[in-house]
Order: C-alpha cells, then sequence, then structure tokens
C-alpha cells in the first residue's frame, strides 16, 4: 500500500537547537518533505531555552546542514527551501508558564488545530513539560484536531521511576495520544522482523523450542563513552540499552502473530512476551549476567582511555559500559530457549544483529567425514545496523567425490535490492506519529514489564562490586564468554559477515 501525506500538522520541538533536533529531526523531516509525506501545510514551531526569534532557529538549523558532510546536499534542495519558510521559534524556560501561552498563540496563528509535541529533552522535563501543557489546555483534542506528545527515551531509570513517570504523563494525557519513542524501530530491518516471520512460513513453522536452540541478541558499538562521562556514569550499558532498544528486538523475534496488523494487536502480542520474561531470584541473577567497564587502549589505532579515567566519570565507579544477559520467556512457543543479550561500549565491531541459532539436526549420517563430529548448526542472522540485512547459513556438499559439507551463507543485503538513501530512521516513527498509527511506538505496560525483568540485576549491582575489565577492540570481559560456554553455546562473532561480504 502506498503511504499517503500525512494531514496538516505543526510540530512542536521542545529543546529545538539541541543535537537530536539538528543531527535527525529535522533531516528525517527534509526528507518526508521530498517523498511528498508532508506538504505545505505543516509547519515546525521550535522551544529552546536560547532567546531568539524565527531567522535564529532557521539560521542555526541552516548552517548545521550546510556544514554535516552527509547533508550537503540538502543545502540547495527544494524540499529545504520549502521547509525553511515553515519554521518558527519560541525562545525561553520552558518550565514558565510564558512560554506555553506564547506555544498557544502560535498554534492558533498557523490554524490547522493539529500539533505533535516532540520532547527533545533531558528526562527531568518531561513531567514538567508534560504538567505545563496540560495546564495551557495544549494537549486537548477539540472539534476533530489532534493532539500528539512524543517521548525519547530514556522512560525512568528502574521499575520504580518507570511506574512513577507513567502515571504522571497518564494523569494529563491519554495513552492514545502518548508515542514512546525508541529509534531501533524506526528501522527497515527491525520492522521487517514481522514480515519474515509472518509472511514466510518456511520461518514462521520453525518458530518455536522444537527447532531452536536459543537466540542471540546483539548491541556493539566501537565508540567510547567519549564526552557523555556526566550520563554515561550515573545509566550504564543496562539502563542505556536493554530495557528498551533490546527488549525491544526481542519482543518483535519472540511475540505471537497478531490477529491483525492494528497497533493495539501489535503491541498486545509484546507486551505479553515482556511480562512473560522471568523474574530472576538474587541467586539467579548472580547467575546468568556479566558486565563490564573497558580499560585503557587503542581501537582502530586510537587511543582510550579507560573507563574510570573518563572524564565526568567518578573513578571508583561501579557502573559498566557492557552487560551480557541470559534470560528465558516462558511461554509455551520458548519453553526451555535461552536468549541471549549483549551490549557494550569500545568493542570490537559496530554491529546490532539478531541471531537465531537452529538444533542440530538429530542424526549426521555422514561416518566418513569429520562432519560426523560437528556439523555447524543453521542459524538466521538479522542485520539490523550498519548494513541492513538477512542472511541464513546452511550446510551444502563440497565439490568432489567425497561427501564433504561445507558451510555457507544465502545473503540478503538490503541495498543491493533498494536505494533506502540517506535515511536516519526517524522518518517513519515521525510520520507515523502524524499520521495516528502507534505501532512502532510503546505502551505503558511493556515499558514496566521490561524494567521488572532487569530489576533483579540492578538490584544485585547496588549491593557493591565492580565490572569486569575487557579491552578496547574485544567482544567484552571474559565472564562474558563463561555465561555462553558453560551451556556448550559460543557468541557469534561481531561483524563477520560484513568481512565476507567485503571479501
Amino acid at each position: 500500500m502506498d503511504a499517503f501525506p500525512a494531514p496538516p500538522v505543526t510540530l512542536v520541538i521542545f529543546g529545538a537547537t539541541g543535537d537530536l533536533t539538528r543531527r535527525l529531526l529535522v533531516p528525517s523531516i527534509i526528507n518526508l518533505t521530498r517523498s511528498d509525506l508532508l506538504r505545505d501545510d505543516f509547519h515546525i514551531l521550535g522551544v529552546g531555552i536560547e532567546p531568539g526569534d524565527d531567522e535564529f532557529l532557521v539560521a542555526k538549523l541552516d548552517e548545521f546542514i550546510s556544514a554535516t558532510e552527509n547533508l550537503k546536499p540538502l543545502s540547495t534542495d527544494q524540499a529545504w527551501l520549502r521547509l525553511k519558510t515553515r519554521i518558527s521559534y519560541v525562545g525561553g524556560d520552558f518550565t514558565k508558564d510564558d512560554v506555553f501561552t506564547e506555544i498557544g498563540n502560535r498554534l492558533a496563528i498557523v490554524g490547522s488545530g493539529n500539533a505533535a509535541f516532540y520532547l527533545a529533552v533531558p528526562p527531568q522535563f518531561f513531567c514538567p513539560v508534560v504538567e505545563k501543557l496540560g495546564k495551557h489546555g495544549l494537549l486537548k483534542e477539540t472539534d476533530g484536531t489532534f493532539r500528539r506528545l512524543a517521548i525519547e527515551k530514556p522512560f525512568g531509570t528502574d521499575l520504580v521511576s518507570a511506574r512513577a513517570l507513567n502515571k504522571q504523563i497518564l494523569d494529563v494525557v491519554s495513552e492514545g495520544q502518548i508515542y514512546r519513542l525508541d529509534h531501533f524501530l524506526g528501522k527497515e530491518t527491525v520492522q521487517n522482523i514481522m514480515t519474515a516471520r509472518f509472511a514466510n512460513m518456511m520461518i514462521e513453522a520453525l518458530w518455536n523450542n522444537n527447532y531452536i536452540d536459543h537466540v542471540q541478541i546483539t548491541a556493539a558499538e566501537t565508540v567510547d563513552v567519549g564526552t557523555r562521562g556526566k550520563f554515561y556514569g550515573a545509566t550504564g550499558a543496562l539502563r542505556d540499552m536493554v530495557p528498551n532498544h533490546l527488549f525491544q528486538l526481542l519482543a518483535m523475534v519472540a511475540m505471537e502473530p497478531p490477529n491483525s496488523f492494528d497497533a493495539e494487536a501489535i503491541r498486545n502480542e509484546k507486551s505479553k512476551l515482556l511480562q512473560a520474561l522471568r523474574i530472576y531470584t538474587p541467586q539467579e541473577a548472580e547467575l546468568h549476567h556479566a558486565r563490564g567497564a573497558y580499560t585503557s587502549g587503542t581501537l582502530n589505532g586510537v587511543p582510550i582511555v579507560a573507563f574510570p579515567e573518563t572524564r565526568d566519570v567518578d573513578p571508583d565507579t561501579q557502573t559498566e559500559t557492557f552487560v551480557a544477559l541470559k534470560l528465558y520467556a516462558d511461554t509455551w512457543r520458548w519453553a526451555g530457549v535461552p536468549f541471549y543479550l549483549r551490549t557494550g561500549k569500545a568493542m570490537t565491531a559496530r554491529d546490532t544483529e539478531i541471531v537465531v541459532t537452529f538444533r542440530q539436526v538429530p542424526f549426521a549420517q555422514f561416518r566418513e567425514t569429520d562432519v560426523k563430529r560437528h556439523l555447524p548448526p543453521n542459524r538466521l542472522v538479522i542485520r539490523v545496523q550498519p548494513d541492513e540485512g538477512l542472511s541464513m547459513e546452511m550446510s551444502i556438499k563440497s565439490p568432489g567425490l567425497s561427501v564433504d559439507t561445507v558451510p555457507v551463507s544465502l545473503d540478503f543485503n538490503y541495498a543491493d535490492q533498494f536505494d533506502i538513501g540517506k535515511m536516519t530512521g526517524y522518518e517513519s516513527l515521525l510520520y507515523e506519529m502524524f499520521v495516528g498509527d502507534q505501532t512502532l511506538f510503546q505502551r505503558a505496560d511493556g515499558i514496566e514489564a521490561g524494567w521488572a525483568a532487569v530489576q533483579p540485576f540492578l538490584d544485585l549491582w547496588a549491593k557493591g562490586g565492580k565490572p569486569a575489565s575487557y579491552a578496547p577492540g574485544s567482544m567484552g570481559p571474559e565472564s562474558a564468554d563463561d555465561l555462553m560456554e558453560r551451556d556448550g553455546r559460543h557468541w557469534y562473532d561481531l561483524g563477520v559477515l560484513r568481512r565476507h561480504r567485503r571479501q
């Protein structure tokens, strides 16, 4: 089905002069404008702490777009030139009433009445901004108009704070108006997981504990913490990545087929899966995790300072830059199948991927070869980034008179088949919010279920103890390997498919 243009709407961005707006939101809006999915009745109203007028914000965005290497063609693009005339700005402290009075006045001038409020601000401002929006009646929907609220993660720092945040926001605005963003869900391959499963009988028929041995979900980065020491020192790898990014991937892989592709039907199944994640006792949590922090060293020829020596990080920090978890979803389909999750900074490759490993064949009839001792399992590898695609690993006979098998990969890469251009991943999220489709957005119950599953690990670490060390450019601490090896399994090598493609 072809996408249709979004209805008239004003996107009100709190934090309009920040990095998220300049680097991702505005380029995504330009891409949507170029694709004729946003028309000339679309407007941007930026709200920021810096004083200035409409020309101030346009100039800042224009300067950024013109100076950024991969956005240079946009500096003379007709879509950007059209959009520039529909950008306005309100400067001031957005915890004060006068700012919201001015926002109301500006929205009245635009005329359509539809508005989407995007909170591109630090989490401590979520509730104050929402409360002010409610107080000034800016979230009230009347006369067929809509008012929507977009919130970036993190949605809390633990189960208690997530529940409190949800309650405070839901006291002001209904769940049907809230769009909780996880930018991973805007990536093409993530959205294709459901299609790959539910449109292909050969996959879905095997998608259960009769045929699947285990699932690995990895989100690895080569970058270190860098200038984000203050944020990361208080957050860590688990809070930053697991209850949101990795659990959303897990939910899409493991959820039951929805009765339709309606947003609520899909979100119901995702929430049920997250609620089925086993809640560990303290003793079980101790056995089913590994965590680490990178040491000093070099990565790709660049010197890296050890995490505790990073600026704005406490030298005695107990915060992790790597975490690996072994989890179970206690459902009929997945009973006994472990899900191994890992994420970390300063690792050997930048890779986000899902590896579904199938069970070994019950009997290998290759008595004259070494294969009888070890026949590689079939694997389905879903690459989320940076090279979006899917691969199926299987065994075939090698050429020759003897019956020897060799592993091969049936490889699909999105860029080889489709022109995906310079998409940021936010295009689909913004568009779906404008048209009112909540499929790609998280719901309160799913968020709380995710925090409930990781709370035993947070409680365990709060009692003390430092993460294990690992070298920059490695696959994490040895304890992560131990987590797999005591089950007789191994982590899938990071970046292996990308290296094969380059050979």
